[in-house]
C-alpha cells in the first residue's frame, strides 16, 4: 500500500474511507434487500450519510478493552484493534487495562468479583505489564497514541486509528499517588476510580458499601487527575460516591460505560447492579460531562433505543458509546460494524450532527477540558 499519495496509490486517509466503504458494501450483501430494491436504496443512503458524519468529526469509543484479542485477553499484541478500527472508521478508542483482572471470576449470578485479596504490589505489576503491551501496540501493530487533543484530531485528519490510554480501577494505587503520575508519564489520560475490588477511593456498584461514598483519598486522587491531566470516570461508582465527586470535581466528570436502569432497550439482563437511575445520570450531566451506553442490547436498533433512553434524560450533549468490548457478547462485537451503529443512529431519528455528537463530539468535549 502506498500511503504517501503518489499517483497510483491512496493515501492513509483515503485508504480508511476506501476500507470503510467496503464494510457498508458488505451490509448491502448482507440480506438487507436486493439491490436495486428500496431497503437497499435506503440502506446505502443511510450508510453514505453515516461515513459523513464520520469523516466530519472525531468519533471515539469511551470505554473498550479492544476486543477478543485485546488489552484483557491472553493475545499477544496485534493489528486486530487497528484493522477492525480502520473498517468501520473509528477514530479513537480508549483503551482500558484492568489492574484487578488476576483476581477477577463470574460469581454464581455472572457478576465479576474480586475472588480474593490481592497480596500488596500483584495489582501494580499487572497494570505494569499491560502498559508494556500497549507500548508495544503503538510501536508495531498500526495505533497512534494520542497525548491531546490535537494528537487525536492529528490522526483523524491522517486516516490513522487512535488510543487514549486508559486504566479501569485505580486499585494499583495502594495509596501511592506518585503511581498515578507514572502512569500519566506512561501515556495514560483517562482513569477509572474504581471497578470490581475494594479500594480507598470509595465505592463501587456491586460491593459492600464500606465508605459511605467518596474518601478523603478518593477527593485527593480526583484533584489530582485535574492537576495532571486525566479524564476522570466514574463509572462502576455508587451513586452516592458518584454525586460526592460531583461536589468535589472542577472539571467534566466521564461515566464510560452503563444503560439506564431498567432499560426496557436491554430488556432483562445480569447488569441491573451496574445500570444507573435518572438521578445518578443527571449528576454527571451537571458536570458538563457525559454517559457512555454500553453494547449490551439484542441488535444495533435496540442500541439506539438505549441511547435515546439515556438522551431523554440528560439530553444528547451528554450521551456517549462505551462498549466495554469484549467482557460479553453485545450488539458490536466487531469495529468494522462502527460505521453500521452510527448508520442505525440516522435510521433511529438522530440527526447527522446529534449522532456525531454521540459518536464521539461529547467525550472530545471533555478530553480538551480535562486533558488539553
Amino acid at each position: 500500500m502506498d500511503c504517501c499519495g503518489h499517483g497510483h496509490g491512496l493515501t492513509r486517509r483515503q485508504w480508511m474511507w476506501s476500507t470503510a466503504l467496503g464494510s457498508v458494501g458488505a451490509m448491502l450483501d448482507g440480506g438487507v434487500g436486493p439491490r436495486g430494491s428500496t431497503a437497499a436504496a435506503q440502506t446505502a443512503e443511510t450508510a453514505s450519510a453515516a461515513l459523513d458524519v464520520l469523516r466530519q468529526s472525531i468519533s471515539v469509543d469511551v470505554h473498550t478493552h479492544g476486543g477478543a484479542t485485546g488489552i484483557t485477553s491472553k493475545a499477544p499484541p496485534n493489528d486486530d484493534l487497528a484493522n477492525g478500527m480502520r473498517a468501520g472508521s473509528l477514530a479513537v478508542a480508549c483503551l482500558a487495562d484492568v489492574p484487578d483482572g488476576p483476581i477477577l471470576a463470574r460469581n454464581a449470578a455472572g457478576v465479576l468479583t474480586a475472588m480474593r485479596t490481592p497480596e500488596p504490589g500483584l495489582l501494580y505489576r499487572h497494570h505494569l505489564e499491560r502498559l508494556a503491551w500497549v507500548d508495544e501496540m503503538v510501536a508495531s501493530h498500526g495505533l497512534r497514541r494520542a497525548l491531546s487533543a490535537a494528537d487525536l484530531a492529528a490522526a483523524h485528519a491522517a486516516g490513522q486509528p487512535a488510543i487514549v490510554g486508559d486504566v479501569e480501577g485505580l486499585d494499583f494505587l495502594e495509596m501511592k499517588l506518585e503511581r498515578l503520575e507514572e502512569a500519566h508519564r506512561r501515556g495514560v489520560r483517562h482513569v477509572q476510580l474504581v471497578h470490581y475490588t475494594p479500594n480507598d477511593i470509595g465505592d463501587f456498584q456491586t460491593g459492600t458499601v464500606t465508605h459511605q461514598g467518596l474518601t478523603a483519598f478518593g477527593a485527593e486522587v480526583i484533584h489530582a487527575c485535574h492537576r495532571l491531566g486525566f479524564v476522570c470516570d466514574v463509572a462502576h461508582a455508587t451513586e452516592n460516591t458518584v454525586k460526592q465527586a460531583v461536589t468535589v470535581a472542577t472539571k467534566p466528570l466521564l461515566l464510560s460505560h452503563t444503560a439506564l436502569s431498567g432499560s426496557k432497550a436491554m430488556g432483562p439482563t445480569p447488569l441491573t447492579g451496574r445500570q444507573i437511575s435518572r438521578d445518578h445520570a443527571r449528576a454527571i450531566a451537571e458536570t458538563g460531562g457525559s454517559i457512555g451506553i454500553w453494547h449490551f442490547f439484542p441488535s444495533l436498533d435496540r442500541y439506539v433505543d438505549g441511547l435515546k433512553e439515556m438522551a431523554e434524560v440528560v439530553g444528547v450533549d451528554h450521551v456517549s458509546i462505551g462498549t466495554d468490548q469484549q467482557v460479553s457478547p453485545g450488539s458490536l462485537q466487531d469495529y468494522a460494524h462502527w460505521v453500521h451503529l452510527v448508520a442505525a443512529m440516522l435510521r433511529g431519528g438522530f440527526t447527522p450532527a446529534e449522532a456525531g455528537q454521540l459518536a464521539g463530539g461529547n467525550y472530545m468535549r471533555i478530553f480538551r477540558a480535562a486533558v488539553g
